[in-house]
This record gives C-alpha cells, structure tokens and sequence, in this order.
C-alpha cells in the first residue's frame, strides 16, 4: 500500500479567484493545494473582454500568490477583434473562454451562435491562442433540453469547430459524460478535455438537495463518472486536470436557487489522491495534475521557477475544515464551504513546492 507520494506541483488549467474579498481569501490558497500553475476564468463582473483587463487582474493576482504563474483568459464576445486577439496573444493572454448564455455564473453576456466569431477562430488558430468551450447549452423544456443533456447536445459544435479550425487547440471544459470523453477522443491531436476533481467523486444523487456539490455542468450518471475515471486511468494525454474550482459565499448556496460552484482551491492534490486512490490509478495522478495539460498547452512556469515538488503522506484524520470566512475583518462577508466538508480525505501535503 502507498503511504506517500513526492509530485512536481500541479497545473489547474481551470481556476476561478473572483474579486475584492473573495479574490484576496482564495489566491493565497492556490499553493495550500500544490498548484504553481493557475489558469484563470474570465466571468468575472464586468468579464475580462481586452487585454488591458486581463493584464490588470493578472497583476493583482500575482500581488497575492507571487509562487504561482498564472495564464489569463479573454471572455468571448461581439466586441471581441481580431486586432484584440493579436494584442492579447502579444501580450502573453493564453486563452479566450467561450460561455453560452445563462448556463453558468456570469454567463449573462455569453454567445449564441459560433459561426459569427469563426474570423476570431482563424486569428486564434494563427496566434496560438486556446479556444476553451463550456460545452453546454442553454436548457430549453419545448426541445427537451436541461442540465442532464446539455453536455452531450453541444458537442456536435465542438466538433464542427474543430472540423472547420483542426489547427486551433480546443478545450473542451469540466466534461462530464461518457459521450463527452468519446467525442474528445474522436478528434484530433488538437483537442483537449479538463477535469474536475468533484466530477471524479461526484454523481447526480449527490447534488441533488447538496446544494455544496451543485455546479454546471452537473454531476451526471454513474456510467458517466466511470468514464471520467476510466479515461483518467488509461493515462490519455489530452485529459488533465482543469479544477473548475468556484467560491462562492454559504448564504449564496443554502438558498431557493442555489448558486453554481464547488469549491476545490484550498486541497487539490490532498483530494486527488483520496479520490486517485479509490479508484486504482495513484500512478496516474502525476501525468493528469502535473504533465498533461503544460504538454497540451505548451505552457508551464514562468522563467526562473524552481520546482521543490510536493510530498502528501497518508494520515488517518485528515479532515477537511468546516468552512473559510471570506474576510477576517468583514463578518458580513460570510464563508465558503469547501468540498468534502468535515469529511476525512486521508492525505496531507507534508512538503510544498516553494
């Protein structure tokens, strides 16, 4: 039986640190979980449409956890340019996040049609720059679309996208299905999928009346969950991990509409390995957290980086805390609730990177 593992630190492809109070509390908590490299979402409020504002939260990112390099993202919209695009890529932005409208938070000013945004595509494919797809679309009851089959109804236009761009790198964003992972497969060299940590542990008899496990897309089947862990397992290059972490407030949760969001940041590779290990695949953890998606990216740290690695030491008792207060000054600030509450995950970072 393993009792410790020694890793690089891990590549979350998929972060989100919000702003104000909420950015301050979470950014510092991005190496607590063994992470160096953060890949940042850009719904925030107003989103991160330019270059100049991807640069500024850059700035006050790398204020807040100087150990780690972040990558920034654009957020897909009509005033989006292909003159942007060149600046942004210019600039070091890595990726432009596309949103359909209203699946997510902060999806409000997300897109309804590609084909208009198809000139943007070929500046990206051009630049270098990384389409990454929230593959769902909106629920719509007179086609019988909701949160169970929103996944599997948007990947044709994943694959349309990749057919017309097949030199553009496509990240297809927190998959969830079976059919997700075959149709990643299908496509070429160029297509890539992220993973959560919740999906590998989470099915939808989990969400529903959780509202800590509610997040978009949902958990789905048990079939599906096996899929994510059998492809996981058979060491696939263009699967990594992508956390999709979500902070959100506990009064924004524990409410009638619950807000979508689980929160990861604090215990990534802690939870990776309790999960990893259910499962059979320890072995596979280094590739998926720490390899595949710099490979996949072709990004890593920055110049200069040294790696110390990360040690995590199975313990008995390793409990995951209650909740983390938002603010230490503003009560009114509330507290996040992270995933696996209370509960025992079985292993400890002993030794951290820097």
């Amino acid at each position: 039986m393993t009792t410790s593992l020694t890793l690089p630190s891990a590549c979350d492809f998929h972060l989100h640190v919000r702003q104000g109070e909420m950015m301050q509390m979470v950014t510092p908590k991005i190496v607590e979980g063994g992470v160096s490299v953060a890949y940042i979402m850009p719904n925030t409020v107003p989103p991160i449409k330019n270059t100049e504002q991807a640069l500024e939260y850059k700035s006050q990112l790398e204020a807040l956890a100087p150990q780690v390099t972040f990558y920034m993202t654009l957020y897909l919209s009509p005033e989006l340019t292909v003159e942007e695009i060149r600046k942004a890529a210019a600039a070091g932005v890595a990726g432009v996040k596309s949103y359909p409208r209203g699946v997510t938070t902060n999806s409000d000013s997300g897109i309804e049609s590609y084909e208009i945004y198809y000139p943007i595509f070929q500046a990206m494919e051009e630049v270098g720059m990384v389409l990454n797809l929230h593959g769902e679309i909106p629920s719509d009851p007179t086609n019988d679309i909701c949160v169970m089959n929103a996944e599997e109804r948007f990947l044709p236009q994943l694959e349309k996208i990749h057919k017309a761009f097949p030199k553009l790198k496509i990240v297809l964003e927190h998959a969830t299905t079976k059919a997700a992972v075959d149709t990643v497969k299908r496509c070429g060299d160029t297509v890539g999928c992220s993973i959560t940590v919740h999906h590998l542990q989470l099915i939808v008899d989990d969400w529903a009346g959780q509202p800590h496990h509610f997040c978009k897309p949902v958990a789905k089947y048990p079939h599906d969950r096996d899929a994510l862990r059998d492809v996981v397992s058979s060491g696939h290059p263009r699967f990594f991990l992508g956390t999709d972490s979500a902070p959100h407030p506990c009064h924004t949760k524990e409410t009638s509409k619950a807000n979508a969001g689980v929160f990861t940041t604090p215990m990534v590779l802690p939870y990776l390995a309790k999960i990893f290990e259910e499962f059979g695949a320890l072995d596979k953890l280094e590739n998926f957290a720490c390899h595949f998606g710099r490979q996949f990216y072709g990004l890593g740290p920055r110049e200069g980086f040294v790696d110390q690695g990360v040690t995590l030491v199975k313990e008995d008792n390793v409990i995951v805390p209650e909740k983390y207060p938002v603010s230490a000054t503003n009560e009114s600030a509330g507290v996040v609730v992270p995933f696996l509450t209370g509960k025992n995950v079985g292993w400890k970072i002993t030794k951290n990177f820097f």
